[in-house]
């Protein structure tokens, strides 16, 4: 099969296309025939040696995908082959023709490959943030970083956590998050004056997906450490007591793949892809991703 890789870490230009033997699944896992992939921070954090999972190289490289189970592997009940799924590659090898799901659900209905790819990663990781804080009906939420992939999806389920959603983005994206169902300020100077505007009291917790060194800040508001989480500081993490939410230590939630449908059918969630590239396009994919300022998510069609 052909698959996005590298052998050195470094700038885009490291990654490259090849040809890798075809996976089969083992037990609990299908293999799919990739039509989308989802690019994410991650990815181009491991690609330029930022990040490290204890791999070796050459490393693949992606972990949303989406497409049509083509084997399946024992024990395997929930889904069958010819079925259109999305999940996340077991082997972090999503950029490919061929990929490996253990994490998976089937594709809502009204979702084409392209939409779904953009969800898995994004999905699990605001669910997961939102748990650890334990927003609920009734919750005053910041987000510091609002309109990415990740702050858009916990702005989402927040809302149908029936939560009030404080977020912040950039002046150009204040309509974006309006339309998703927060009350937007804007990031830079004045950005606490503005939540302390809407919130007098301040908010009950904070999420943290950006990263550009406000923890101080967000603890102010929540009222102290135990009340913020950050996906984006680990040193600021650890300087000012706020819990680093990592799936690989804290646990996951996968589970939220299955339960995302309803809100999708219902109309009341939306993730857009803000642009698609071919496979052989992955590296410009990673420009794009690296330099930020993307609304909503960047996908592969690979099929």
């Amino acid at each position: 099969m052909k698959a996005a890789q590298f052998g050195r870490f470094g700038g885009p230009e490291v990654l490259e296309i090849v040809q890798l033997p075809d996976p089969h699944p083992g037990p609990g896992q299908v293999r799919i025939l990739v039509h989308a992939a989802g690019i994410s921070g991650t990815d181009w954090k491991l690609r330029a040696g930022e990040l490290n999972f204890g791999a070796g190289l050459p490393q693949t490289t992606g972990r949303d995908v989406a497409g049509v189970v083509d084997e399946v592997g024992d024990g395997v009940t929930d889904v069958a082959v010819g079925d259109r799924v999305f999940g996340v590659s077991d082997d972090g090898a999503g950029a490919a023709e061929l990929a490996l799901l253990t994490f998976r659900a089937v594709i809502p209905p009204s979702l084409g490959f392209v939409d779904a790819a953009a969800l898995p990663v994004a999905l699990e990781t605001a669910t997961r943030a939102l748990d650890q804080l334990g927003v609920a009906s009734g919750s005053t939420l910041f987000i510091n970083g609002a309109s990415g992939g990740i702050g858009s999806t916990a702005v989402q389920l927040a809302v149908a956590r029936g939560a009030r959603v404080i977020g912040a983005a950039s002046a150009a994206n204040r309509n974006y998050l309006a339309l998703l169902g927060a009350e937007p300020v804007v990031y830079g100077e004045g950005m606490v004056d503005q939540v302390r505007a809407r919130a007098p009291r301040g908010v009950d917790v904070a999420l943290d997906v950006a990263g550009s060194g406000v923890l101080p800040q967000l603890v102010d508001l929540a009222g102290g450490a135990g009340n913020v989480v950050t996906l984006a500081d680990f040193d600021g993490s650890k300087e000012h007591g706020v819990r680093f939410s990592n799936g690989f230590a804290d646990g996951h939630a996968f589970h939220s793949l299955a339960e995302v449908g309803e809100l999708i059918e219902a109309g009341r969630f939306w993730l857009p892809v803000d642009r698609t590239f071919p496979l052989a396009a992955i590296a410009e994919a990673h420009r794009v991703s690296e330099h930020g300022h993307v609304r909503g998510r960047l996908v592969l069609a690979i099929a």
